[in-house]
């Protein structure tokens, strides 16, 4: 579990194929530094946000007197390279780290699971005094819900790992902005992205279960009926019933 607060941009210093012979679609081994805040207590094994997405370090290095040879190792399998935009870094591409929560962390942003939905391509970069507007077209997967469903004006959304707030969404024309303030932009790798650059979006948990409470609610009842009709069709059913007594 994460907040969204980004908390430093390291750097991609390695790529290595798991099969080199398969290429990525075998997973690949990235190699992260410049990311000296994070690794003083890392630990094997530790859920960690790259771009949003939750992976485990495999190996890390953190004993050196110079802090800028300090690095770590994650593996990626072939679907998280298929479902999110780490498939596209290269060497020196620069990522959004975050670790996971503590007992004591602040949750400045919102609830972050790490699980990316899908990729959303920016369509524009506008400047809006100090800041930065950017409007997104989420990616469609064949067999999953259109995640633009689950994001609405002034809710969050989670952009490569940073938690940010929907300022405008068309559900007609399929696209949805964020503002991003100066401050963000010296934080996040967002800031250097542009036009027809790709990043990785997790909606809002708290919307998916909501929907589904909601739709169990509506169709759950058998033979295809929607539950509420079948309570609906009951009370009528036990009044009349109780009327037909009374009378009898």
């Amino acid at each position: 579990m994460f907040t969204g607060l980004v908390e430093e941009i390291g750097t991609i210093s390695n790529l290595t194929p798991s099969d080199p012979s398969a290429g990525a679609t075998s997973g690949t081994t990235l190699t992260i530094t410049s990311c000296p805040t994070i690794l003083p207590d890392a630990e094997l094994g530790a859920s960690i946000s790259i771009n949003g997405t939750c992976l485990t370090i495999t190996s890390f290095s953190n004993t050196d007197p110079d802090s800028s040879k300090w690095s770590f190792t994650v593996g990626c399998a072939p679907e998280t390279l298929r479902r999110t935009n780490l498939g596209s870094l290269t060497t020196g591409s620069r990522v959004n780290l975050e670790r996971a929560v503590s007992a004591s962390t602040r949750m400045g942003g919102h609830f972050v699971q790490g699980h990316v939905d899908t990729i959303a391509t920016i369509m524009s970069v506008t400047p809006d005094g100090n800041a930065l507007t950017f409007r997104f077209k989420p990616r469609a997967h064949e067999g999953s819900a259109d995640v633009l469903r689950y994001i609405v004006e002034k809710g969050y959304v989670t952009l490569d790992g940073a938690s940010l707030t929907i300022t405008r969404v068309d559900d007609a024309e399929g696209w949805f902005e964020i503002m991003l303030i100066a401050y963000s932009q010296e934080k996040v790798v967002m800031a250097g992205k542009k036009e027809g650059d790709e990043v990785n979006v997790e909606v809002d948990q708290v919307g998916k279960y909501v929907e589904k409470s909601v739709v169990g609610y509506l169709e759950g009842g058998e033979s295809g009926v929607p539950a509420i009709l079948e309570k609906i069709v009951g009370r009528m059913v036990e009044e009349k019933m109780r009327e037909v007594q009374q009378k009898g």
